[in-house]
């Protein structure tokens, strides 16, 4: 092996991808915190040439026309900044892809795979990475012809003014450093898998690939559905799944041209609500490590501290609040959960109590804004970010104050009680003055979408600079170290979810000119056509599937299925963004495949059977709330009117 190559391996060790990671999200934050600002300035100089008693008490000194003519022109000098975000946005998703690959990070259904043998496990895991490899692969190639073309015939980007050959290079860098990677994984699975193992999981691989190959004039809808629950069983990562399947329906039916999926893979994702995703998480894991969240705890032990299971509702308001911050339901009981579940078990509470509740209050970081399901719904079914936002504020709400009543009647009937200390106005004031940087952030982000000021993307950037700033310079437990941890660990997260909805985009545009989405419609509608039964079979489903599929995957695959059925019985979209989240939100909380378990689980060492029964009674206050949510739509709409 030549010394070029193995300094590149050692290179591709070394995780290559960190350092464009960390300089690209905080290129995007600050690019997109400029834009907000800036534009507002210009917006707010504007308004004050055009007011009348500025120009009553001025427009004899000033030549306040000539003045606004020129503030005018100055509207159109960050017309790049959006752009630029855009392409880094793309740039980090997917050069985030090949480290989640390495880390074996990505999204994927267990359900079977933990059930098989070590030596089983070994064999399939070769067939995902083979997998991963021919979708990785194919990309590559493809994205390679589409910048020849794009050099060939040349373009310009609309702002910047560059060639587009620039922005879509990132699909053969991107997905050519996922093909290495998964290479990397197959020779790192290799030395510990018997080399008859090894071929019986490339032989399975051949298998399961060959029927495009072989047979013609294949059911497009057949291959689209049995490729994607095939892939789902056996552990291949659900954004991979979606693609794979997609390509094969494209390889063995027609439907699609294969150059189009390239395409698809960039123009899918340059999309600016999107951008929202990376944003919230990052803010949430900045204020976490910043140390917001434990100033959040340290308030709401004053509020409810002293109840009876005091520590367990103050857990429940904590996730409450950092739930406004994250729009994640794990990030939330991380962040929250390593606080209080030991807290709660040093003051006498059962473990597995301490860890269901942490859980279940943690399913509330979807409902109440911001949230990045109501994000990815709302990009799917073409929705109103900020109303989705606006009416999930009283369901989330609602769930957290129900959770709250269930474990204090749970505390009280145990015997446990909150900490008996000295609570008073004056206690209660310092706790919310020193957690006065982290209640700020609600007011800035939805004080900013609803009063105008802000998109939802803008408001998200905002929130991560703020996030960023209060950790650095005022609570000072953010340092240049950790920072260059949290912007890798959100960027790797938000990519995981950015790939599903690229991938899914392609699975999307098969199964819609198959009529797919119609034709399930027609059937359930032939079935009942009554609004009632239909909503509660789609509970049912949704609930099943949160039960094994994550939420945000759910969310991409299902809406373009489902929605076209509910507003056929009347359905608000926007209340069904609502039922939706709530639904898969339980999901969160739910084995085999729920998240908030898994977290809490680690925090306790605990196994997730028991931490699951200890749970069932909030989940059984989740489905109440999901049941109000679902026949009074007027819960979640009042706000909008």
């Amino acid at each position: 092996m030549s010394s070029t190559c193995r300094k590149f391996l050692r290179l591709l060790d070394a995780d290559l991808e960190k350092p464009f990671l960390v300089i690209g999200l905080l290129l995007m934050i600050l690019i997109i915190t400029y834009q907000t600002l800036y534009r507002y300035s210009i917006t707010q100089m504007l308004v004050l040439l055009d007011a009348p008693a500025f120009v009553a008490w001025f427009g004899a000194y000033l030549p306040v026309a000539k003045i606004r003519e020129t503030v005018s022109n100055w509207v159109g000098l960050s017309v790049w900044s959006e752009e630029t975000a855009r392409y880094l946005f793309i740039w980090i998703s997917y050069l985030a892809i090949p480290l989640a690959i390495r880390r074996r990070s990505n999204i994927r259904v267990d359900i079977i795979y933990d059930r098989l043998s070590p030596r089983v496990q070994g064999i399939s895991w070769i067939v995902v990475d083979l997998c991963l490899l021919a979708l990785s692969g194919f990309m590559t190639l493809e994205g390679l012809e589409h910048v020849r073309m794009q050099l060939a015939m040349p373009q310009m980007t609309a702002a910047l003014g560059i060639p587009y050959a620039i922005p879509y290079l990132i699909l053969p860098l991107g997905f050519g450093l996922m093909s290495l990677r998964a290479l990397q994984d197959i020779a790192d699975q290799l030395r510990v898998t018997a080399w008859p193992d090894a071929l019986a999981g490339i032989a399975f691989t051949a298998l399961l690939f060959a029927p495009v190959f072989l047979f013609e004039d294949v059911n497009a809808i057949a291959l689209l559905f049995g490729y994607f629950i095939a892939l789902l069983l056996i552990g291949v990562p659900i954004a991979f799944s979606l693609g794979i399947a997609g390509l094969m329906t494209v390889l063995g039916a027609g439907t699609l041209p294969v150059d189009y999926l390239a395409q698809v893979a960039f123009t899918s994702i340059d999309n600016f609500p999107i951008m929202a995703i990376p944003f919230f998480i990052a803010a949430g894991v900045f204020m976490g490590a910043g140390g917001l969240s434990r100033r959040l705890l340290a308030l709401a032990d004053e509020l409810v501290g002293g109840l009876a299971g005091g520590m367990a509702l103050a857990s429940i308001a904590t996730c409450m609040f950092f739930a406004a911050i994250s729009g994640s339901g794990p990030a939330t009981v991380a962040a929250i959960g390593t606080l209080t579940i030991p807290a709660m078990v040093e003051r006498g509470y059962d473990k597995l109590f301490a860890a269901a509740v942490v859980a279940a209050a943690g399913a509330i970081g979807v409902m109440i804004p911001p949230s990045n399901p109501f994000v990815v719904y709302g990009v799917a079914a073409q929705a109103s970010v900020g109303k989705l936002f606006l009416a999930g504020i009283t369901p989330g709400v609602l769930t957290g104050l129900a959770l709250m009543v269930t474990a204090y009647v749970i505390a009280r009937k145990n015997g446990w009680r909150g900490e008996s200390r000295p609570r008073n106005l004056k206690s209660v004031t310092a706790a919310v003055w020193d957690a006065k940087w982290a209640l700020l952030v609600p007011v800035i982000v939805l004080g900013g979408i609803y009063g105008g000021l802000m998109t939802p993307t803008e408001a998200a950037a905002i929130a991560a600079m703020y996030g960023l700033l209060v950790g650095l310079f005022i609570y000072r437990e953010l340092n240049w170290r950790s920072l260059r941890k949290c912007c890798v660990e959100s960027a790797q997260t938000s990519a995981v979810i950015i790939m599903l909805m690229s991938m899914a985009t392609i699975f999307g545009n098969v199964m819609t000119l198959e009529q797919a989405p119609e034709r399930i419609a027609s059937a359930i509608l032939n079935l009942t056509a009554n609004k009632i039964a239909i909503l509660l079979l789609i509970n049912v489903l949704l609930l099943w599937v949160g039960t094994f599929m994550e939420a945000l995957a759910a969310i991409v695959i299902l809406t373009p299925i489902l929605l076209p059925l509910v507003t056929k019985v009347g359905v608000d979209p926007i209340h069904f963004g609502v039922i939706m989240v709530v639904n898969l939100a339980i999901g969160f909380v739910t084995p085999p495949v729920g998240v908030n378990l898994f977290v809490a689980c680690g925090i306790t060492k605990q196994k997730i059977e028991l931490v699951s029964r200890a749970a069932m009674p909030f989940i059984l206050t989740m489905l109440a709330i999901l049941l109000l949510v679902t026949f009074w739509p007027t819960l979640s709409l009042y706000l909008l009117q």
